[in-house]
């Protein structure tokens, strides 16, 4: 083989490197998708297609912002808005990790899904009882390639759920009970990988008509739950801890 044709073949080479390295940047390094927020959440609520079969005769609504009773049990609903992973609208869990992926460097993975169950109870001024219950057999992150180690890592076949009970009363103000913006920390038990530790998650609600709108993040560290943090060829490594996040839309 003589040397011209062997610099056209290393040119040729280097070209398809070059593109294939350019093609996995591109599809990793796009901005993961939002973290959720309560105006984000609140807009994605349009009360107008709130079911009304799915709410309380009483109408928790007041025009001149006088506070209302919200008591009694408030459920997921699975109606108002929809569960798409770019623009999710509805209720859902995921969650954040850093990662370090060969030949592209830092990225965020995100991992969501719409499947949870639950619901909080309110007594007076006092949320009394939290649980919920998230299928982890459908979390999905923004690449296919990823899932697979998602679900070997979190063990569904035989985990197949996640779940959250309060251990300790939240109380409102009588600005969130007039449909203000309201911050709280809820303490409880999270449950993942069958594993169950004691956790506090930042929580910012919100009253919107017959909704009550909740967004909430803790930081997590997956080796407490005994999960391993999925890896691959290209993936570097990955970071040991991250970010449960969760937006919830609850009807009465």
């Amino acid at each position: 083989m003589n040397s011209r044709l062997l610099k056209v073949l290393a040119a040729a080479t280097a070209v398809v490197l070059v593109v294939v390295a350019t093609g996995v940047w591109w599809f990793f390094r796009g901005d993961p998708v939002a973290e959720v927020s309560l105006a984000a959440a609140t807009e994605s609520v349009d009360t107008a297609d709130v079911d009304d079969a799915a709410t309380d005769t009483n109408d928790t609504s007041d025009a001149n912002g006088a506070a209302a009773d919200l008591s009694g049990t408030w459920t997921v609903d699975t109606t108002t808005g929809d569960f798409d992973y770019e623009s999710a609208t509805g209720s859902f869990v995921g969650f954040r990790i850093e990662e370090e992926l060969s030949g592209v460097g830092s990225t965020t993975a995100v991992g969501r899904t719409g499947d949870v169950a639950g619901s909080i109870v309110i007594d007076g001024t006092t949320v009394t009882d939290v649980t919920f219950d998230v299928d982890v057999t459908t979390i999905t992150t923004e690449d296919s390639r990823r899932d697979d180690n998602v679900q070997d890592a979190l063990d569904t076949g035989e985990f197949a759920s996640a779940s959250f009970v309060l251990t300790e009363p939240v109380e409102l103000t009588d600005a969130a009970l007039a449909g203000e913006a309201f911050a709280a920390t809820g303490g409880g038990q999270l449950t993942v990988h069958g594993t169950t530790q004691d956790v506090d998650i930042d929580l910012d609600a919100q009253l919107i008509q017959d909704t009550i709108v909740v967004v909430g993040s803790t930081d997590i560290t997956f080796s407490d739950y005994g999960v391993e943090v999925p890896d691959s060829q290209i993936v570097v490594s990955v970071e040991d801890f991250g970010v449960l996040e969760l937006q919830l839309l609850l009807v009465r």
